[in-house]
């Protein structure tokens, strides 16, 4: 049985060793001049494989789309994911957040080993080749030497949603399956940055500054509070950030219904306000303010910076005022950052159009998988955790359906409405 994979990333590459373990020919296809860009990038601070939380905590992080994700995490989880990575060689540790790394926190390594595996087992792959969509019921791919078309008893689309296309992510296979009748999530920036109108004073002096042990809440749809601690980053045109990227998708949504969000950020996560209102109470003397909210609170630098850009210059001199204004400093958020900065992609393919299989309905033999489907998390190994759980997937799919077609319990391949 022959099953051609289209896309190189966490998801496709574990499709490929799904599908060719059960014994496939697997030939995978690459627009880039190599598979896992994207992979080795996330890998570049060190790479977050996956995370430790009890299971159930672990999939409550993909929100709307639980109840689609549950039973393919379940079937390919955290722990199956360090077992794959242990077959590989590579070792991997909890660390002090529970997430899960490997012991050299490095993602070369492990993509070096997992790329020599599949080569052992025979997967065939094509880089270069540009999807451009079907040609009846064969693979039209643009390549250097001319367009090329390819024929496989099924297909794999495994092709990332649309952030960093330089890495090859570009979203282009968007209007292919649209043009097939695909119904398609509009894609939108997840795990990204905001824009906030900074005074000059702000984005010059503190562009780039790291506003560290901080807690921010927002607002969620039901009407309840997600609070959050971590840090973010000023930017010259807002924030952005990991403590940022765990609220993005509220924000954006926020943005997209009123035109705006409040982020309310609490300078001093450690202390409560009765305690900061009778510091701040105690004389300055001849201190300047700026000193005595270093001392008295730990005020200081870019954080007394935003304190002083949102907060009306008289409630400095009234400590309960400032107490409450450190403890809760509001930010508006006018629009989430482009698509292409933005870590991840929420919308893609919806699960209804999918079978269990992640199999294409309305196209028999037809697979998806990744970040091309419907769904967003945030960072932490929850985004590779359901890549590489949504690719373990459509491969074993895959394969189940070529042999049921072979025995004649399901439909031949088709591509055309």
């Amino acid at each position: 049985m022959k099953i051609a994979i289209i896309g190189g990333g966490p998801a496709g590459l574990m499709a490929a060793e799904t599908a060719s373990g059960a014994g496939a020919k697997v030939d995978l296809y690459d627009a880039m001049p190599s598979v896992g860009r994207k992979f080795l990038l996330a890998g570049k601070g060190g790479l977050n494989l996956t995370h430790s939380e009890p299971l159930d905590v672990l999939l409550s992080r993909y929100g709307l789309r639980r109840a689609q994700l549950s039973p393919i995490i379940r079937s390919f989880g955290p722990d199956a994911i360090r077992e794959w990575a242990a077959g590989l060689g590579i070792k991997t540790f909890v660390g002090t957040s529970r997430r899960v790394f490997p012991a050299d926190l490095k993602a070369a390594p492990l993509l070096r080993a997992w790329l020599r595996r599949l080569r052992q087992r025979g997967v065939a792959f094509h880089v270069r080749h540009r999807w451009r969509g079907w040609s009846d019921d064969r693979l039209r791919f643009e390549t250097p030497s001319g367009e090329h078309l390819v024929g496989a008893d099924a297909v794999i689309l495994a092709l990332g949603g649309a952030s960093w296309p330089t890495l090859g992510s570009d979203g282009a296979w968007v209007p292919l399956l649209r043009e097939l009748g695909v119904p398609i999530v509009q894609l939108r920036p997840a795990n990204c940055g905001f824009d906030v109108y900074w005074s000059t004073h702000l984005k010059t002096k503190f562009a780039g500054h790291p506003v560290k042990s901080v807690a921010v809440q927002v607002v969620t749809p039901g009407g309840g509070v997600h609070r959050q601690r971590g840090e973010f980053v000023l930017t010259e045109t807002g924030v952005e950030g990991g403590v940022i990227y765990g609220v993005s998708s509220v924000l954006r949504d926020r943005i997209e219904k009123e035109g705006e969000a409040t982020l309310m950020v609490d300078l001093a996560p450690d202390r409560d306000q009765g305690r900061l209102m009778r510091d701040l109470s105690k004389p300055r003397g001849k201190r300047t303010m700026a000193t005595h909210l270093e001392r008295q609170a730990g005020i200081a630098g870019v954080k007394s910076a935003l304190l002083r850009e949102v907060c009306p210059k008289d409630a400095f001199a009234d400590p309960v005022r400032l107490a409450q204004a450190i403890k809760a400093v509001p930010l508006t958020l006018v629009a989430p950052r482009p698509l292409e900065e933005a870590i991840s992609t929420a919308g893609g393919v919806k699960f209804e159009e999918l079978d269990d299989r992640l199999m294409i309905r309305r196209f028999p033999g037809v697979f998806c998988a990744g970040e091309m489907l419907d769904w967003e998390a945030p960072t932490g190994g929850y985004l590779l955790t359901a890549c590489l759980a949504t690719g373990y997937a459509a491969g074993a799919g895959a394969v189940t359906w070529i042999l049921k077609r072979r025995a004649g319990s399901v439909s031949t391949i088709r591509t055309t409405r």
